[in-house]
């Protein structure tokens, strides 16, 4: 992957995105630090895709899908428990 610095992807972005259809992802760097990349769409796409879990993969994952709060029994009176004199 190539490296642009921030002022020549501005400067020759044409040329940036040339490259990246052609040779692959392109790195930006700020001030010497890695900060962006510039991908082709397909490699977005299928990035995107891996990344959503399917229904199925999350009902048949071993993971808890979230906390279940469930409050102590006997705590609580009843409604209707209540005895009237």
């Amino acid at each position: 992957m190539k490296s642009w610095p921030v002022q020549d992807a501005k400067a020759r972005f044409s040329e940036m995105l040339e490259t990246c259809l052609k040779d692959g992802p392109q790195i930006v760097t700020r001030r010497g630090a890695e900060a962006a990349v510039l991908v082709p769409m397909t490699d977005w796409q299928r990035l995107k895709r891996a990344a959503k879990p399917t229904l199925k993969e999350l009902l048949l994952a071993d993971a808890g899908r979230g906390d279940l709060i469930i409050p102590p029994r006997g705590g609580m009176r009843r409604r209707g428990s209540r005895i009237l004199a």
